[in-house]
């Protein structure tokens, strides 16, 4: 399996500058952020630092990958594609290099997927500790119904939709003063 970007919602296409289409297979894409002043970074490359995997083809980011089949073929376009990027992007010797590299960052997200179901949502969060980059990943799953818990996750889940709006709305909310203040809204 390999993870395949995901939008449950549209809020990657504003949170990110360059928003990854849905369904392409993804890595996590650190490689994009080594040598690079993220302290200087707009809100929206902080976003894309702090959750973005990388989908293969556009270099895109997504919040959310799944774990799905791929095919050896699939497999294979997806090193080439990324092979692709990273020798235009960042001129290695040889394209040879740009592939193995490719090869490694396709074989280090698949390992991601292993011991998931099919279907498994994996979210990442990247962070600087100690001048290096670390990732850190969850996984969500699907309860069947019935199961402990499962009524009231799909409850949760109804209690907020999205609704596209033509209007510019400036307004920030500070969620962990929220949770810090113990007030519930």
């Amino acid at each position: 399996m390999l993870p395949r970007t995901i939008r449950l919602d549209p809020s990657d296409t504003f949170v990110f500058a360059h928003p990854a289409e849905p369904g392409e297979w993804a890595v996590t894409g650190t490689f994009l952020f080594w040598d690079k002043d993220i302290e200087a970074f707009s809100n929206k490359e902080r976003a894309a630092f702090r959750a973005g995997f990388v989908g293969v083809g556009s270099l895109g980011f997504s919040t959310l990958v799944v774990a799905t089949p791929a095919t050896p073929e699939e497999r294979e376009a997806a090193i080439a594609a990324l092979a692709a990027h990273i020798a235009e992007r960042f001129a290695p010797p040889t394209l040879e290099h740009a592939r193995t590299a490719a090869a490694e960052e396709i074989a280090y997200a698949a390992s991601l997927c292993e011991g998931h179901a099919e279907g498994t949502l994996i979210a990442m969060h990247r962070t600087v500790k100690d001048g290096r980059i670390v990732e850190q990943f969850r996984t969500l799953r699907h309860r069947e119904p019935g199961a402990p818990g499962a009524d009231r996750l799909y409850s949760h889940a109804k209690a907020f939709i999205v609704v596209e709006s033509e209007d510019e709305v400036e307004e920030h909310v500070d969620l962990l003063g929220l949770m810090k203040d113990g007030s519930e809204r």
